[in-house]
């Protein structure tokens, strides 16, 4: 913090005279990129329709409501396809993250040339991939169907589970691993004794947390083909049938936060 020489003795400021003239020309500059960034996604805008959006929206709104909640009694079948979905896709995803992450990891890698350039890619690759396309690609090679979005969302978890794991074998207490060597045990033995009770309470968080994810993934697999919620939104939407995408709104939400009770509580329990 800078001081300053003034007729009444020392004056403290934040910043010096310089820098507050910097910080105002990067504000400057921000406010000027800000212009040219709004002008460039607006530049096909017909504002006619942004004016009446708020009309639209009312009518929109006023033929939404109230929801068919009859129309819940045809909902329970597609919400357990989605539900099986993030399911079954979490499981087959964790079970191929696994040995990626033990060859992602430094400390795990059998080969730090070949196997573990392979197991970072295979991450990356994962989670570049949004489950959407995974999902749009596989109906295409698979047919519409569960089967596509359940290996959408195993495909999509594998990143994300292999890439927290491997961090946190990398972040492992290595003197647990040297007392096990110590013993004379295998490399299988070590890991699991030395590796595998460290990282089981970040892997049961993670997997936990994935689902909660793929819960909401799921929901809108449909709309692609991929079974699920989704393909019921996407039924009620061609035909603008708005009080029935009332309910399947409502019945996704509640699904959301029920998967977000049992994360909490798992994970609470667990870490």
């Amino acid at each position: 913090m800078p001081v300053l020489q003034g007729e009444q003795g020392p004056v403290w400021r934040h910043r010096t005279t310089k820098a507050q003239w910097l910080g105002w020309l990067g504000w400057l500059l921000a406010a000027m990129v800000f212009v040219a960034c709004w002008q460039i996604m607006t530049v096909d805008t017909k504002w006619f329709f942004v004016e009446d959006a708020p009309k639209q929206a009312a009518d929109l709104f006023s033929r939404a409501w109230p929801p068919k909640w009859s129309y819940v009694n045809t909902l329970w079948g597609a919400l357990w396809d989605t539900i099986n979905i993030a399911t079954l896709g979490t499981l087959i995803g964790v079970i191929m993250a696994v040995p990626v992450a033990f060859l992602a990891a430094r400390n795990t890698t059998p080969s730090h040339l070949v196997l573990r350039p392979f197991a970072l890619f295979v991450i990356v690759a994962s989670r570049s991939i949004n489950s959407l396309i995974w999902a749009l690609l596989l109906v295409a090679i698979l047919g519409p169907g569960i089967l596509a979005g359940i290996i959408a969302i195993a495909l999509r978890s594998i990143g994300f589970v292999g890439k927290l794991l491997y961090e946190a074998i990398e972040e492992i207490d290595e003197s647990q691993v040297e007392a096990v060597q110590a013993t004379g045990a295998s490399r299988a033995q070590v890991i699991d004794y030395g590796i595998v009770p460290q990282i089981l309470p970040a892997f049961a968080g993670i997997s936990v947390f994935r689902w909660d994810i793929n819960i909401r993934e799921s929901t809108i697999l449909g709309l692609v083909g991929a079974g699920g919620i989704g393909l019921q939104l996407q039924s009620s939407l061609n035909v603008l049938a708005w009080s029935q995408v009332t309910v399947i709104f409502v019945l996704i939400l509640a699904t959301v936060i029920f998967s977000e009770w049992v994360s909490s509580t798992v994970r609470k329990n667990i870490i």
